[in-house]
C-alpha cells in the first residue's frame, strides 16, 4: 500500500467550510462590539502565522497573500523578529523616546538614514503609524517651508487621521462627513496609464500629469510661492498598484526644484523590500525631501518613521513628538526586519515578483476579463474588467475572485474599484506562488461564466 501523503504545512489545508462554527461565533460576537466602520471583505478569524500561512480557529490554513495588508514583510512570526521582540520586551517595554535616551531608537534612525534613497544626510522622528508618518511629514513641509499649501494626487490613501485623510482622494466614503479637510491641499490626476486620464500612452505622453500641476495648479489655487510640498505614493497602493513610468518622476523632482518644492514619498505600503528594492523610489532614481514609511518596518509591530533631509529637520524641542514612537519593541523588530531585508528577502521579492508577472504575461489573453497586469516586486495588480476595449470596471468580479479565492485557501484583498492585489510575505517561496497562480486561473475562471 501507497505511504500516506504527508500534508505540506507551506500550503492551505482547508478541515470544513469556511467559515467554521468558531469563527462564525467570534464575528457575531464582534458585530456587537466592534465599530462597524471596519471593513473585512471575507469572514477570516485569525488564530495564528507562520510564515505565509495563517491559521484561523477552526484549524483551516490559508496562504496568505495579503501580509497583513503589507505589513508581514518577513513572514508572520519570523523566529528572528519573535526573538528580538522577546529579548526586548524582558528588559525595557516603554521608555518614551520623546523624552528620554534609548540605544534602540538611535540605531534604528542611524540605519534608516543609512538605507534611505540617495546620498542625503537625514534625521527621523518616530511614530505609531502610516497615518502618523504622513502627518510627521506634512508637519515637517509646513515648517520648514513656512508655505501652507500641499498637492498631493487623485487615487491617493495616505490615512484616516485628519491631516492624511485631507491628502487622501480614494474613496468618497472615507471622507464623506468629516469636513472640513485641511485647507491649502489640492489634488492632481495620478499618472494612471492603462487609463491616462489625459488620453495618451505612455509611450507617446508629454506627462501631463505633471505639465496640469505645473502650469495649472501652480499658477492658479496652488500658487508657487505657497506650495510647501508634492506628496505623492511611488506606487499608489489603495488606488490600484498603479506604477507610473520613469518620466513621471523626472518631471515632477524637476518642478519641486525649480520652485522651491519639497518632494514627500509616502512610502508606508511600496517601501521595505516590497517592489524587489528597499523603496520604489529606488526603480526610478528618485530621491525624495521627506520619506514616509510604516507598514513593513517592523515585522507586525506598530511603527511609522518620517525620514527627512538633515537641514530641513530642524524644529525646535516640543514642535513634534509621539508618546508611543519609536517604542523599544518595535525598534527592536525593525532592526531584525531591515536585517532580514538586508540578508535577501529583497531579492527574493524581486525573484519571486519577476516569476510570478511572467507567468500572468498572458492572463490578458487568456481571461477576456482581465485588463492589465502591473507591478514591481511582490506589490502586484490585476485589474478586472467586463470589456478589453472599452475596459468598464468590473468590481463585482474583483470581489467575486477575492471570495473564491478564500474558499480556496487564498487570502488576496482588492485595491482601487476593480483591482485585485497581491502583496505576500517576502519570505513566499516558489511553490507557493505556484499555488497562488494556479487558485487564482480556477477564480478568474468561475468568475467570467456566465452567472
Amino acid at each position: 500500500m501507497a505511504a500516506m501523503e504527508q500534508v505540506r504545512s507551506d500550503l492551505p489545508v482547508l478541515t470544513g467550510p469556511v467559515p467554521g462554527p468558531r469563527a462564525r461565533a467570534i464575528i457575531a460576537r464582534d458585530t456587537e462590539v466592534v465599530s462597524p466602520s471596519y471593513t473585512r471583505s471575507y469572514p477570516l478569524v485569525a488564530a495564528k502565522g507562520e510564515g505565509a500561512i495563517v491559521q484561523d480557529v477552526d484549524g483551516n490554513r490559508f496562504l496568505d497573500f495579503n501580509a497583513g495588508i503589507a505589513v508581514a514583510a518577513t513572514g508572520h512570526c519570523h523566529p528572528s523578529v519573535v526573538r528580538a521582540i522577546q529579548e526586548q520586551a524582558a528588559q525595557l517595554i516603554h521608555m518614551s523616546g520623546t523624552d528620554f535616551y534609548y540605544e534602540g531608537l538611535t540605531a534604528l534612525a542611524e540605519k534608516l538614514n543609512e538605507i534611505a534613497p540617495g546620498d542625503v544626510k537625514r534625521r527621523v522622528s518616530f511614530g505609531n503609524s502610516g497615518a502618523e508618518a504622513v502627518e510627521g511629514a506634512l508637519k515637517l513641509a509646513r515648517w520648514s517651508t513656512g508655505r501652507d499649501k500641499i498637492i498631493a494626487f487623485l487615487g491617493s490613501f495616505h490615512g484616516r487621521t485628519m491631516g492624511a485623510l485631507s491628502l487622501t482622494a480614494r474613496k468618497a466614503v472615507q471622507r464623506a462627513g468629516f469636513g472640513p479637510m485641511l485647507p491649502g491641499v489640492t489634488h492632481a490626476p495620478y499618472p494612471y496609464c492603462y487609463r491616462c486620464p489625459f488620453g495618451q500612452k505612455p509611450d507617446s505622453c508629454a506627462v501631463e500629469c505633471v505639465r496640469h500641476i505645473e502650469n495649472t495648479l501652480l499658477k492658479t489655487i496652488s500658487p508657487a510661492g505657497e506650495t510647501a510640498a508634492i506628496v505623492v505614493e511611488p506606487v499608489q497602493g489603495e488606488g490600484g498598484y498603479i506604477v507610473p513610468p520613469r518620466k513621471f518622476f523626472d518631471e515632477l523632482s524637476r518642478v519641486c526644484k525649480e520652485n522651491g518644492i519639497l518632494l514627500v514619498f509616502d512610502e508606508v505600503q511600496s517601501g521595505m523590500g516590497r517592489t524587489g528594492k528597499m523603496w520604489a523610489a529606488d526603480h526610478f532614481d528618485a530621491v525624495p525631501d521627506i520619506l514616509a514609511i510604516a507598514k513593513g518596518i517592523a515585522s507586525g509591530m506598530p511603527l511609522g518613521a518620517t525620514v527627512a533631509r538633515a537641514d530641513l529637520m530642524t524644529w525646535p524641542p516640543g514642535a513634534h513628538a509621539s508618546t508611543f514612537g519609536g517604542n523599544p519593541v518595535a525598534c527592536a523588530a525593525a532592526l531584525t526586519t531591515i536585517q532580514l531585508l538586508e540578508q535577501g528577502l529583497v531579492e527574493n521579492a524581486a525573484r519571486t515578483g519577476a516569476y510570478m508577472r511572467e507567468r500572468m504575461a498572458g492572463w490578458s489573453r487568456q481571461f477576456p476579463i482581465v485588463g492589465d497586469v502591473r507591478g514591481l516586486g511582490l506589490m502586484i495588480g490585476i485589474e478586472l474588467v467586463r470589456d478589453q476595449v472599452t475596459k468598464e470596471k468590473a468590481p463585482e468580479l474583483r470581489d467575486r475572485v477575492v471570495d473564491l479565492a478564500f474558499r480556496r485557501g487564498l487570502l488576496i484583498l482588492g485595491a482601487g474599484d476593480n483591482t485585485l492585489r497581491l502583496c505576500p510575505p517576502l519570505i513566499v517561496t516558489r511553490d507557493q506562488c505556484d499555488f497562488a497562480l494556479d487558485t487564482l486561473e480556477a477564480c478568474l475562471s468561475e468568475a467570467a461564466r456566465p452567472a
